[in-house]
């Protein structure tokens, strides 16, 4: 994951390649359950489903189809209407900070597709500028033999989220039959029952800088860990830099003097949601709003200076 791996020994159990992201799913060395298979598929196959119904990059996607109509009721998959909920659910419980109605921004920055990342030298024609803030989000849902989503008029980006309750799902078909993995979705995972050293999983934090040694090393039992970050989303755009967190209140990239923040929770969706609220406060007011929420959760600034809040220090086993 861009923010974490395992510590040896544990044993890959599958794997899969889905939403931009190499999915695994370690279990401890040992491991041996044949029986196991079919649930380690079905939820596997939970990120193919959610990327299906939640992608911006397939303009015949259920959300893509209700972007391009964001005024109108549509019929929608289960998982959509579902991962839509969660992120209004998010953008009320963090007074907006967390807002996913932030797609036309992406584009206008000119991450309008799929873009190699992975070169380091990606130019767009996009253009940084700001924007007034949005009003207030107000989607709506209808569950029952049809599932019906009105987005509230504004085209909305599920990227983040959509991972994270991918993995949130997922978790909850291994639970049926694992005691003890660890699932890594690249940036987002999950580590449940004591690891294969007892003590929990090991989760080491990556250097957003690219180094070559962790910041820090985390040990984790029935939690989730999620990271945002620049180190790989990032891009010129008109001149000027560019990431993929945005600020819904401006619609520039957000973040101010921050490289990465890591947040440690009891749902891997939860964590994600807490680490992007923490995020777009920025260097100078993170800490501040960590403490007074009880967030676990650790950052690096651009400057390369690792801080944590008092609330993660019970899972950390090693700094840099």
């Amino acid at each position: 994951m861009t923010s974490a791996g395992t510590a040896l020994p544990a044993l890959v159990i599958g794997s899969v390649r889905a939403m931009a992201s190499d999915v695994t799913l370690f279990g401890p060395d040992g491991h041996d359950d044949p029986s196991a298979g079919p649930v380690v598929e079905r939820a596997l196959a939970v990120f193919a489903t959610v990327q299906a119904a939640c992608t911006r990059f397939d303009a015949a996607s259920p959300l893509m189809r209700a972007n391009a109509m964001p005024d109108e009721w549509h019929d929608v998959p289960r998982v959509l209407l579902a991962a839509v909920r969660e992120a209004y659910r998010a953008y009320l419980r963090t007074d907006g900070r967390f807002d996913p109605r932030v797609l036309d921004d992406l584009v206008r920055l000119g991450y309008d597709r799929n873009l190699p990342f992975e070169d380091g030298r990606v130019v767009t024609d996009g253009v940084v500028t700001a924007r007034d803030a949005p009003g207030e989000w107000a989607p709506r849902f209808r569950s029952g033999r049809r599932s019906r989503l009105h987005l509230g008029g504004v085209a909305i980006d599920l990227g983040g989220i959509g991972k994270s309750l991918a993995v949130r799902w997922a978790v909850d078909l291994l639970g049926e039959q694992l005691e003890s993995f660890l699932l890594d979705a690249g940036g987002d995972c999950y580590c449940s029952g004591t690891g294969p050293e007892e003590d929990g999983w090991r989760v080491a934090v990556e250097d957003p800088a690219g180094g070559d040694r962790p910041v820090a090393v985390l040990s984790l039992t029935d939690l989730g860990c999620a990271t945002s970050s620049t180190r790989l989303r990032r891009w010129r755009a008109g001149g000027g830099g560019a990431h993929h967190l945005i600020d819904p209140r401006s619609g520039r990239p957000g973040g101010a003097g921050l490289a990465a923040v890591t947040v440690v929770a009891g749902d891997t969706a939860e964590a994600e949601v807490a680490a992007k609220d923490l995020f777009l406060r920025g260097r100078d007011a993170i800490a501040e709003a960590a403490d007074r929420t009880g967030v676990a959760a650790l950052w690096v600034t651009d400057a390369g200076d690792v801080a944590a809040s008092t609330a993660i220090a019970p899972h950390v086993v090693w700094w840099a």
